[in-house]
């Protein structure tokens, strides 16, 4: 098989709003938090919606939850042979072929134990935790009524069923990198081409709409905000950048300051091949205009993408 690795890496920032909606809660349904309170979100409340993206464009996708003829969750087993039309457990060789066209774990890699196989795939595509920018968020709790009287209560009129817990508003920023060679070694024994230029825009195409396109109850006020794409040489190492924004409001607009960022990227320039930022203009707005000036900066807004 060809090696078609991309000679880059790239690192960067996924933003998400989220105005009265509940991005990623913990068990207890309100939205997760560190030990100090401040609100954040897993990898995998980003890596969701990007999966059922591609699910309903199409696109092979195995680790998303799908239901069987009895409505039941399928199994792993199940999910694959659904994806794949057969079960050819015993050759790990085409299992890893097979997973490597799954555009899910082509991206974010997997941890695949089935029968023979276990298989274990460090992703090109690593994304951290979503630390929420913005220190005045308050959480919102609604009693929700079923329209439907409960019949093991003789005296009841209604019942509540449940609560609706929703940010009253947090704005969330993810760091991401993507390594091409995490995939050296399955290249080398011939069963994927590598990481491609057509895989990364594929996933930057994806990370820049996806929370938005994800409409569902808890999720409507929940959007792509804002985002960084920085590629560099395959030999650059850049820190988390989603360290060097701030994140303020104004009367009407959201406020993303980039001084710190443009400062370490301009001092790493000469392994930097592009940076392009991604963001809404009619909610955001971006200060220390400076940057529009460093080299490699490519402004884009959300009319443009």
């Amino acid at each position: 098989m060809e090696n078609k690795t991309m000679n880059k890496r790239v690192y960067g920032i996924l933003g998400i709003s989220s105005v009265m909606g509940n991005w990623n809660a913990d068990f207890s349904g309100y939205p997760k938090s560190l030990s100090d309170g401040t609100i954040f979100a897993s990898d995998k409340a980003l890596k969701y919606p990007m999966k059922k993206m591609w699910d309903n464009e199409g696109k092979k996708v195995i680790y998303i939850k799908s239901l069987n003829e009895k409505l039941l969750p399928k199994t792993l087993e199940e999910r694959y042979i659904q994806i794949f039309g057969k079960d050819d457990f015993k050759s790990i060789e085409k299992v890893l072929v097979n997973l490597m066209t799954a555009v899910d774990i082509k991206n974010f890699g997997a941890t695949f134990a089935q029968k023979e196989c276990n298989i274990a795939i460090t992703g090109a595509v690593q994304i951290g935790q979503g630390i929420n920018r913005y220190n005045k968020s308050n959480v919102n709790v609604q009693s929700i009524l079923s329209p439907f009287r409960d019949k093991t209560d003789k005296k009841a009129k209604n019942s509540t069923i449940g609560t609706k817990i929703t940010s009253e508003e947090a704005h969330y920023f993810y760091p991401f990198v993507i390594n091409p060679l995490a995939y050296k070694e399955l290249v080398d024994i011939g069963v994927t081409e590598g990481y491609t230029e057509e895989d990364y825009l594929n996933f930057k195409r994806t990370a820049l709409v996806s929370a938005t396109a994800f409409a569902t109850n808890s999720k409507v006020g929940c959007e792509n905000e804002f985002a960084v794409f920085v590629e560099t040489e395959s030999d650059a190492y850049l820190p988390n950048l989603s360290e060097y924004v701030t994140f303020a409001k104004d009367e009407d607009k959201n406020i993303i300051d980039l001084k710190n960022l443009a400062d370490i990227l301009n001092d790493m320039s000469q392994q930097i091949k592009s940076v392009e930022i991604y963001y809404n203009p009619y909610t955001t707005k971006l200060i220390n205009d400076d940057i529009k000036d460093a080299k490699h900066f490519n402004i884009v807004t959300s009319k443009e993408v």
